[in-house]
């Protein structure tokens, strides 16, 4: 017989039906999100669905009167548009990349981070490629690259290769969270049909935990290389030209290095967010933000490295059609976007991430916001100076400026991906929390036998009951 249990109005968590019955779930905290909803979510909705509608007017003027709206035209035929795409590609390595390698080397401290770093990836990357579609000046043409491409076209296979990382980022983050969908789906009364249908009929058998546990190991490995391959891909579409400071053989993993950085960057600052908007202290630690203040650390060194070793090849090979472009970006028009550029990618966050008094939550947010303002600047001066030197004799340069509907559009974007990754931190939990538990019970005996693969027993002679040393 089934037996009947009383839910709680207040929290809409259903009550034991007796005391000696174990509670639910020990982290509630990591469900008041999806349990309480107060006036600061409307207004931020509010707010956020404003800015959409301004950038849906202007692609709505930009649709209708054609591209001359924007700043683009010849030379610079790729402004904003194609910068933004390849920002928010590169923003997207943040989840697949260091979630997936956490998992693999086993890093404890990753079980509270690697969700929000997984939905970064999703969301951002419908927004990378929704730029190439507003870039089209007739997007009802947008599938003729799948009907009539050829495979010898860069950007075929850039649809190939953010086809596959979009299907298996979006199954990486889906694994993880059938766990926690069941939980919402036994011990919760809001959009129980949601999450009835999602969670598959999980019941945490120990059959099922090991399936699992086998599937996201899987896909870990597997997605490490297609997230390197699509940003090398990307790059492709630049290198494989012959235009001025584009055709370079260390675009590829010139590329990859800028969105692993910029992609932990952007995992800092939505981390701080979430810590500060729902409270999560208790979860998302200094701990967690020092490792990843360390890790931004190293990129910023090695963005700075293929950064150098680019320019220097250029100076060094004194091509003149480069050297055009060089000058212009050290010296020239572009020369306040470079500099901003350096100075906001290495110099301040070195500075604040080297001293460990500055490296605090505080510190890492704004080295973080300071390099992704940065990387943005890196993809708008590879885009635009090289395009704004005609390579024809007698064509006419028009310098290039991004109007107030590429503007809007811009900030379109972001607002959007804000707002979706808002509504997901309603719908489920932005902290895993069947990974936190297993962590509380397994993780000092899974540590411990760690320890003994690699550390050598402590020697004790046959005639003493003590190490060699000890005090008797």
């Amino acid at each position: 017989m089934m037996q009947h249990v009383h839910t709680d109005p207040r929290r809409g968590l259903p009550t034991a039906p007796s005391s000696n019955i174990r509670p639910p779930i020990e982290d509630i905290k990591l469900l008041e999100p999806i349990l309480y909803t107060g006036p600061k979510f409307y207004i931020t909705v509010v707010c956020l669905l404003a800015v959409i509608a301004l950038g849906v007017f202007a692609y709505m003027t930009q649709y209708r009167e054609g591209l001359g709206v924007t700043g683009l035209g010849r030379p610079v035929y790729w402004g904003f548009y194609i910068t933004n795409f390849v920002f928010f590609i590169g923003i997207s390595h943040a989840g697949t990349l260091i979630s997936a390698i956490l998992r693999i080397v086993g890093a404890e401290w990753r079980r509270t981070i690697t969700r929000s770093a997984e939905v970064i990836t999703v969301m951002v990357i419908l927004f990378g490629v929704g730029n190439i579609l507003i870039d089209l000046g007739r997007p009802d043409r947008m599938l003729n690259v799948v009907l009539f491409g050829k495979l010898r076209s860069p950007l075929l296979w850039d649809v190939c290769s953010i086809t596959v990382y979009l299907t298996m980022s979006t199954t990486y983050l889906y694994l993880p969270l059938i766990p926690d969908i069941a939980i919402l789906r036994d011990y919760t009364t809001k959009h129980r049909w949601l999450y009835r249908m999602l969670a598959l009929g999980w019941t945490g058998t120990p059959r099922q935990h090991r399936v699992l546990e086998l599937l996201i190991s899987v896909m870990a490995i597997v997605v490490i290389p297609v997230a390197v391959s699509v940003h090398t891909v990307v790059s492709f579409v630049f290198a494989m030209t012959i235009q001025p400071m584009w055709h370079s053989a260390i675009f590829g993993p010139y590329f990859v290095v800028g969105a692993i950085f910029s992609g932990i960057a952007a995992l800092i600052v939505a981390m701080a967010l979430i810590r500060w908007v729902y409270d999560l202290g208790d979860y998302l630690k200094d701990l967690h933000f020092n490792n990843l203040s360390l890790m931004l650390l190293v990129m910023c060194f090695a963005w700075f490295y293929f950064t150098g070793s680019e320019f220097l090849t250029t100076f060094y090979g004194n091509e003149p059609a480069h050297m055009g472009i060089f000058w212009m970006k050290i010296s020239g028009p572009y020369a306040p976007h470079f500099w901003v550029m350096v100075a906001t990618c290495f110099v301040i966050p070195v500075a604040i991430l080297c001293n460990k008094r500055t490296r605090t939550i505080l510190g890492a947010v704004i080295a973080s916001i300071c390099v992704n303002i940065g990387m943005y600047l890196e993809r708008f001066i590879i885009v635009v100076p090289s395009l704004s030197q005609p390579r024809l004799p007698h064509a006419e340069s028009i310098p290039y400026s991004p109007t107030w509907v590429e503007w809007s559009i811009l900030a379109a974007c972001f607002a959007a991906f804000t707002l979706l990754y808002v509504l997901f931190t309603k719908l489920f939990p932005i902290v895993s929390i069947w990974e936190v538990q297993e962590g509380r019970e397994n993780s000092i005996a899974e540590v411990t036998a760690r320890l003994k693969t690699y550390l050598p027993e402590p020697y004790v002679p046959e005639d003493k009951e003590q190490p060699i040393g000890a005090t008797p």
